[in-house]
């Protein structure tokens, strides 16, 4: 997690990353920039706090996980940022959602096999669904990451959509294949992380 002040915005920006999650009740910006990753936002309009969390995969049934671990995967990641959020006064029956990322940013124009950006996708809506938590925007898919600004007071998102063209597709690109490789090493030393 990184924070500094931004200058357009004028506020504070805490930016999480792939297995992150930040709640608060803080006039700031919750930041992450989103591939195939998805990042829900929970809020409780009521009571003016909301959270986000950044994940990777969208579950895994190993049970030895770390807790440095946990937020890389949907099924924690979820639970945690709900915890979070309850322990700060929300209400299950308050919550709203907002669902971002699963794109297929390493889409190279060929039949891709790389699932992840849709499993993950699925794995929001049917989990948020199950508990009967409202999605209230949606903004997921396709092939173009994403960075978001979240407004925790209010759930407004700001939404940016990276084009193809620019450096910054490339080092996103470049980090989801890293994080795709040490995913896969780690898979290949427990031997059972589960891919979709």
């Amino acid at each position: 997690m990184n924070t500094h002040i931004d200058t357009h915005f004028q506020k504070k920006i805490i930016t999480i990353h792939p297995g992150e999650y930040f709640s608060s009740f803080d006039d700031l910006y919750i930041a992450t920039i989103l591939g195939s990753c998805i990042s829900i936002a929970l809020f409780d309009p009521q009571i003016k706090l909301g959270g986000l969390n950044h994940f990777m995969l969208p579950t895994t049934w190993r049970e030895n996980i770390s807790p440095e671990e946990q937020g890389r995967f949907g099924n924690y990641a979820v639970e945690l940022l709900l915890n979070d959020l309850y322990s700060k006064g929300a209400k299950k029956k308050n919550l709203k959602a907002k669902i971002f990322g699963g794109g297929n940013v390493l889409d190279t124009g060929t039949s891709s096999s790389n699932m992840t950006g849709i499993n993950n996708i699925n794995f929001a809506v049917t989990f948020l669904e199950t508990e009967r938590i409202p999605i209230v925007a949606n903004d997921t898919g396709g092939i173009f990451p994403r960075k978001i600004y979240f407004h925790p007071q209010t759930a407004k998102v700001y939404l940016k959509r990276i084009q193809k063209t620019g450096m910054s597709l490339e080092q996103i690109k470049q980090q989801e294949e890293a994080y795709q490789e040490k995913l896969k090493k780690s898979q290949e030393k427990v031997g059972d992380i589960t891919w979709f």
